[in-house]
């Protein structure tokens, strides 16, 4: 029989959660199981869906970068209407579905603001009869910043969860380290290595990016600053010689778009992000990046060195978080956030040339996706459901 599993997933200011939501969604679907891939979060003309059903919400987003308030697409904030009609289509998309799993991607440990949607949504998912398994989709660290009253809340909703899924390598990144109530969690909770689209850097597949400096940032919606940095950080180390590509995301703000295609030259590629991005971290001397799961795993998995600027704000703490994870095993150089600039980002450059190469360390658990799939078997065989 076929397990049908209802997958949830919002993203609210880059593209990082949907992306990972559908890489996990895709290997389930390879594994046999029927996924449908429900997302709230703006429309991605690229995902790669591969056989994994789809259904689009309403689409909100974060009314800024502070992700504290919700807005419609064009900032609109969301009001008590808009929240009663897409939470009851998402009650309805489940009576539909009447999944034998149902995923909600990092709720209840983030994702508090659609409370008005998801709290509901699990208590609909109880009450189907056969009941399905509730799991909870983790990435390797969360918001640091919570505070105790939400974190209570977050344990006091995750009763009503069979299972927590860290999609981590207990090796390199431990969620305890971010969680302050792990204690209260942990008899549910599973690490099932991190989450990425194969193992390999397919190896010849192209000879972009040989020797030179790579400089990404994700979906692109805040990488603006960086990528400035990395303009003016260009000739004031040991790679000025080098060439430095740098990739805009398709979220990318058009006056930063313009200003940075602008800087063009003979040494200076300016193009959009490329599905290629692990052949050229494999050919390029130095990756340099922002800090999301994503990137970073692409990074620590393909990458010869590596400067992470990670995003952070005193409310959003993830990025930091998991780049000085990283910096304090001596895999990366880090730019602190709110000190980026040319000169800081130079001397980051020339730390990660000085320190050792990260293919020098033991390779991290990236076979996340087929490890969700044989645990999620596993709990369903336990109740006597496989």
């Amino acid at each position: 029989m076929t397990v049908r599993v209802f997958f949830y997933v919002q993203h609210l200011l880059g593209i990082g959660h949907l992306r990972r939501a559908a890489t996990l969604a895709r290997a389930l679907t390879a594994a046999g199981f029927d996924v449908l891939l429900v997302s709230g979060g703006a429309p991605l003309d690229d995902l790669k869906l591969d056989g994994v059903r789809f259904h689009q919400l309403p689409p909100l987003r974060a009314a800024n970068e502070g992700l504290k308030e919700l807005a419609l697409l064009d900032g609109t904030p969301i009001d008590s209407t808009f929240q009663a009609d897409r939470a009851r289509q998402l009650l309805d998309l489940l009576q539909r579905e009447s999944p034998d799993i149902i995923i909600t991607e990092q709720f209840p440990f983030g994702r508090t603001q659609l409370r008005f949607e998801l709290v509901p949504l699990i208590a609909a998912a109880k009450a189907l009869r056969p009941r399905p398994l509730i799991v909870s989709s983790l990435r390797d660290v969360v918001r640091r910043s919570a505070s105790p009253q939400r974190v209570a809340e977050s344990v006091e909703t995750f009763a009503d969860f069979d299972a927590l899924l860290i999609h981590a390598d207990p090796a390199l990144v431990r969620l305890e380290e971010s969680f302050p109530a792990w204690a209260n969690v942990a008899a549910r909770a599973r690490y099932t290595g991190y989450v990425m689209e194969g193992n390999s850097a397919h190896e010849g597949a192209t000879t972009a990016g040989t020797g030179e400096v790579v400089v990404s940032a994700g979906g692109g919606a805040i990488g603006g600053p960086l990528l400035k940095a990395a303009i003016g950080a260009r000739h004031l180390g040991a790679l000025a010689d080098r060439t430095w590509r740098l990739l805009i995301g398709p979220n990318m703000p058009a006056a930063d778009r313009d200003q940075i295609e602008a800087a063009r030259d003979e040494g200076l590629i300016v193009e959009p992000a490329r599905a290629d991005f692990p052949a050229l971290l494999h050919n390029a001397t130095l990756s340099i990046s922002q800090a999301g799961y994503n990137t970073v795993i692409e990074t620590v998995r393909h990458a010869d060195r590596a400067v992470l600027v990670p995003f952070g704000t005193a409310r959003e703490t993830e990025q930091v978080d998991r780049a000085q994870a990283l910096a304090k095993r001596g895999l990366v150089a880090v730019v602190t956030p709110g000190t980026l600039s040319a000169v800081t980002l130079a001397a980051a450059v020339a730390r990660a040339m000085a320190g050792p190469s990260i293919r020098g360390f033991p390779l991290v658990d990236t076979d996340g996706g087929a490890a969700t799939a044989r645990a999620l078997g596993q709990m369903l065989a336990g109740r006597g459901n496989g």
